[in-house]
């Protein structure tokens, strides 16, 4: 089979690209390098040239949904605004994610947490979390925020708004919109750090 000419040196690039469009139709489950090189419209074995087996395109999605992720957490971060609207817009760019591609999110967690992951994965997925850190350390050196472990605070942040992200994603939010359930999240973390939460402040 003659690979089109716009996959000389994208071949990579395109079967990642049909690989998330697969597992947001399928799951997991309906992977395969045989039938992504025939959607590509490649030979069947063109793609181990990139990827050895499954799992290492698995791996190579997991990573680049957390560089997009991450892309869009960092403009968020660097965006103009008050120091609360960047966080807004932080939680924002990952909830909009998660929802987007919520099958991708499973696969990177689930490939980030896995014994055998990489350290370049497990770099590139704690990126996101290291971001919100630093803007938790900026409010509080602004004195917007109230002393306390900025490491601790943004693990909560985190858990926060993964589990309105679910919610999002599996149509779970009882009649609420996601913007509605993004800014109540928001409302209440940056009250409650404000405030100062005693855990965060002992640790």
């Amino acid at each position: 089979m003659i690979e089109q000419p716009y996959h000389h040196g994208k071949l990579r690039e395109a079967l990642l690209e049909r690989a998330m469009e697969t597992i947001e139709e399928a799951g997991v489950e309906g992977l395969s390098l045989r039938q992504l090189a025939r959607d590509v419209n490649v030979s069947h074995g063109a793609p181990a040239k990139h990827f050895r087996d499954k799992q290492a395109l698995i791996d190579a999605l997991a990573m680049a949904g957390f560089g997009s992720m991450n892309h869009r957490i960092r403009t968020a971060a660097e965006s103009s605004g008050t120091l609360q609207e960047r966080f807004v817009s932080v939680a924002k760019a990952y909830v909009g994610f998660a929802v987007s591609q919520p099958a991708l999110l499973t696969v990177m967690y689930s490939t980030k947490h896995h014994p055998d992951s990489s350290a370049e994965l497990r770099n590139t997925g704690g990126q996101g979390i290291e971001i919100a850190q630093a803007m938790i350390i900026e409010a509080q050196e602004a004195g917007v925020l109230a002393p306390g472990n900025a490491e601790t605070l943004a693990l909560v942040c985190f858990a926060s708004l993964h589990g309105a992200a679910l919610l999002a994603a599996g149509k779970q939010l009882d009649g609420a919109t996601v913007d509605d359930m993004v800014t109540a999240t928001t409302d209440t973390l940056w009250a409650g750090m404000a405030a100062g939460v005693p855990a965060a402040q002992n640790s």
